[in-house]
């Protein structure tokens, strides 16, 4: 089974039903058109020499273009790899020369940074988004002809940052997008009048798979906003009717501060889910008292789908430190690392997925599949223990990670930088909590004998080097850092000590 007819099944099912309400546009699609949007962006990119396996990039704010792309892509058997737009264009031009697109489709904003990557990367289309548009208009509505494709096909590719300090490309096979649809909707109860917006960035897969693919599989209805504000995303929930909404912790702190957040209401909502990063109890509990709707725990990985498990509205109420029970088509361990065996019921191990919603590996590295994947079981690196009920809770890390409203910060690539300060002799990131973000870094700095640097320098020193959300919010200076016998810097006595 594959992903490619999804679109054109829903549209043969509700042809006439509203698919996509597009803010920024204001313009409405049936599922009639949407799949002949996503069959045009098909036809020009095969007359632009696109075949299948070949990988076409944006680099582009949310719009209805990325939808033409993923299901477009699908029906060709080409491969989606979209850009963080957050990125450096450094670090975005490292992505591009691995992923090595046919076709990237850019978004006028984001012409300076391109045009600092473009003399570094290789591309033999490069097109605007009017561009776009204008050769959508031109191509054939038609359903393109069809390659041989297996439910193993990669359909996506999204970067995810490296711990080793470079960003690894999650392959997303065709399966894996199917079958989160299928997990989802049965999981999480959707229906063809749920109505969901999308608020986050479409180069994640939170934005591409945790409620837009599965919406629009069951018949409901997406509402796609450009970016995000504060205000008009709440009236904008209110004045769609929308009933199941995915949200990160900044998110949620951002709409309940606002001055008239009583005003607005919610009641057609049937549950909000928190995703991206852990939500404080306080937030939780505030959100909870003012809206009376259930807000639900959500957890999952690029690599193994964003959504993992599931509860009930009633078990969301009552266990709200939980994430819940596997979804219905998956299957969990919790691994000793050290000994590779499964863990007793309360204990900590790391949790192991497995199921046809895992990734394929990683693009062009062999070894960091290996080392992830083994036998078919997706090691995620989160330590999480189970209660004799069978729910889950997630209890730490144990790759080396912090994640920052919603955005994941792996600490290896953010020290290599702090590292070629000529000042520097070592450093460690460890998370520090925050209100706002739920986690921001806090970076320990070791200098070199006799040199010094200062706190505004180091950060000046990550201009252009890093994305903006990964530039740590604090430097503490420290005479040394205490390490394991092993040479690795033991970060529990670094919290110990400064948090």
């Amino acid at each position: 089974m594959h992903a490619a007819d999804l679109l054109t099944s829903r549209a043969r099912l509700s042809p006439n039903q509203e698919a996509l309400y597009e803010i920024a546009t204001n313009k409405r699609y049936t599922y009639t058109e949407l799949n002949a949007r996503a069959n045009r962006a098909a036809n020009f990119l095969c007359a632009r020499g696109v075949q299948k396996g070949d990988r076409v990039s944006i680099f582009a704010h949310n719009g209805v273009c990325y939808i033409d792309l993923l299901y477009g892509l699908a029906k060709i058997g080409a491969i989606f790899a979209p850009l963080n737009w957050r990125l450096t264009a450094n670090e975005l031009t490292y992505i591009v020369n691995d992923c090595e697109p046919t076709v990237i489709i850019v978004d006028p904003d984001f012409a300076p940074t391109f045009d600092e990557m473009r003399p570094n990367i290789r591309v033999e289309h490069i097109v605007t988004i009017d561009e776009y548009e204008t050769e959508l208009a031109r191509a054939s509505s038609d359903e393109p002809a069809r390659p041989a494709l297996s439910d193993d096909d990669p359909l996506c590719i999204l970067y995810t940052s490296g711990t080793t300090g470079r960003p690894k490309g999650a392959v997303i096979p065709h399966r894996q997008v199917l079958w989160n649809c299928i997990n989802t909707t049965v999981s999480w109860g959707l229906r063809d009048t749920d109505i969901s917006p999308i608020f986050t960035p479409m180069f994640h897969s939170g934005g591409l798979f945790a409620f837009l693919t599965p919406i629009l599989y069951a018949g409901g209805k997406i509402v796609l906003a450009r970016a995000f504000e504060p205000a008009p995303a709440l009236q904008t929930i209110v004045d769609e009717k929308c009933t199941v909404i995915l949200g990160v912790p900044t998110l949620y702190q951002m709409w309940i501060a606002l001055p008239n957040f009583s005003q607005f209401d919610l009641s057609h909502v049937r549950y909000f889910i928190n995703g991206g990063a852990t939500m404080p109890q306080p937030l939780w509990q505030a959100w909870t008292q003012a809206t009376r709707r259930v807000l639900r725990r959500g957890y999952g990985l690029t690599e193994v789908g964003v959504n993992c498990f599931t509860m009930t509205d009633e078990e969301s109420w009552h266990r709200i430190e939980s994430v819940g029970k596997p979804i219905f088509h998956s299957a969990m361990r919790l691994v000793d690392p050290q000994t590779g065996r499964d863990v007793k019921v309360g204990e900590t191990g790391e949790l192991w997925i497995h199921g046809p919603h895992v990734c394929a590996g990683y693009w062009r590295n062999p070894q960091a599949t290996a080392e992830s994947i083994t036998d078919g079981w997706f090691h995620t690196g989160d330590g999480a223990r189970q209660d004799e009920d069978g729910f889950f809770y997630i209890v730490g890390r144990f790759k080396d990670m912090i994640k920052s409203g919603g955005e994941n910060i792996y600490a290896a690539e953010v020290e290599a930088i702090f590292r070629d300060h000529s000042a520097v002799q070592d450093c460690a990131l460890i998370g520090q909590p925050d209100e706002k973000w739920g986690e921001v870094g806090l970076m320990i700095v070791v200098c070199k004998p006799g040199q010094s640097t200062t706190e505004n320098d180091l950060l000046k020193f990550c201009d252009g080097k890093l994305a903006r959300y990964k530039i740590p919010k604090r430097i503490i200076f420290a005479d040394a850092l205490p390490y394991s016998p092993y040479g690795k810097v033991e970060k529990v006595k670094l919290r110990e000590k400064y948090l």
